[in-house]
Parts: structure tokens; C-alpha cells; sequence
């Protein structure tokens, strides 16, 4: 063989092992995830968030995770106090909370730095306490505000309320 053959295809060969390299590292992410970029990401911050759109992941120096946002339910049987007792006598309100991780800029940012890694049943859990340590003192019937306050304790973790649902009250 020629040696501007060997050349030719000894750079073919470099130019295929790099473009295949550098395509591995380019990761797009789909409408249900959020991708985490983590690493030096610039700008002082732990990690990049990105959501419907895609970026490349600089070998090294950057690694890559997934948040999911699958909504998912987290049932709760409330004990609220009613209001129309004179002993504060509890009630007890089964209910579904549908929750799911926000895609909203800070929030999602907080789910980022509290959430990656962990699996959906651990996730589950920590709204569910979150939940259920803003509804202990709560009386019926429950408001806005209160729904508002659990919101608020769920987005400093990266979640959000989709859905509320109280069912029957029983005693």
C-alpha cells in the first residue's frame, strides 16, 4: 500500500471514530423527561435543565440524568378537624393527591438538584410527608390557601399539585 492511501484512510477512520463519539455525547430529550446536565455547566450553577429540546453533553467534564414527569398518585387518609365540634374532633377524609414534577424554571431546577437519582417510590414518600406534615393541623373545609401552602412546600422540592380529589368524609 501507498502511504497517501494509508494517510486517507487512517484519517477516515479518525474523522468516523470522532463523529461517533461526539454524536454518542449530543442527547436529545423527549416531551415526558427532563434532561439534568450536571457537571460544569457554567454560570455558577449545579446543573442544566432541559426540557423538549437537546443538548451535548461535553465528555469529562459533564455527565447526564433523567427526571421523569409521569404524574403519580399519592392516596392519604386525612384526619382534618371539624370545625362544627367543640372538641376538635377529627374527621378522617381519604383523598388523592396527583403529583407530578414541575417544568416551570426554578422549580424544575429544585427537582434537579433534590430528586435526580432517586426512584418514583422514594419520590412518592417525600410528598407524601410533605403533604401529610401541612395537613395536620388543617380543619375542614379546606381552602385555597391551604392547597396553596402544600404547593408551595411541594415546589421547594421540584414537585407540583396536579390534582386534588377528597372523597366522603367519615368518622
Amino acid at each position: 500500500m501507498s502511504i497517501p492511501l494509508i494517510l486517507v484512510i487512517s484519517f477516515f477512520l479518525v474523522f468516523l471514530g470522532g463523529s461517533v463519539f461526539f454524536c454518542s455525547r449530543y442527547k436529545r430529550c423527549p416531551s415526558d423527561k427532563i434532561l439534568v446536565v450536571y457537571g460544569k455547566t457554567g454560570g455558577g450553577q449545579s446543573s442544566k435543565c432541559i426540557h423538549g429540546g437537546a443538548c451535548f453533553v461535553w465528555p469529562l467534564v459533564q455527565s447526564h440524568g433523567w427526571l421523569d414527569l409521569t404524574p403519580f398518585p399519592v392516596g392519604l387518609d386525612l384526619r382534618l378537624i371539624d370545625p362544627s365540634s367543640e372538641d376538635d374532633v377529627r374527621v378522617k377524609v381519604p383523598s388523592t393527591w396527583t403529583i407530578g414534577i414541575s417544568t416551570k424554571s426554578g422549580i424544575m431546577e429544585n427537582a434537579a438538584e433534590r430528586l435526580l437519582g432517586q426512584n418514583l417510590k422514594q419520590v412518592r414518600q417525600l410528598a407524601e410527608d410533605l403533604i401529610s406534615s401541612k395537613m395536620r393541623t388543617v380543619s375542614m373545609p379546606v381552602g385555597m390557601e391551604v392547597i396553596n401552602s402544600v404547593e408551595a412546600e411541594l415546589a421547594k422540592v421540584g414537585l407540583h399539585l396536579i390534582n386534588l380529589n377528597l372523597k366522603d368524609e367519615t368518622s
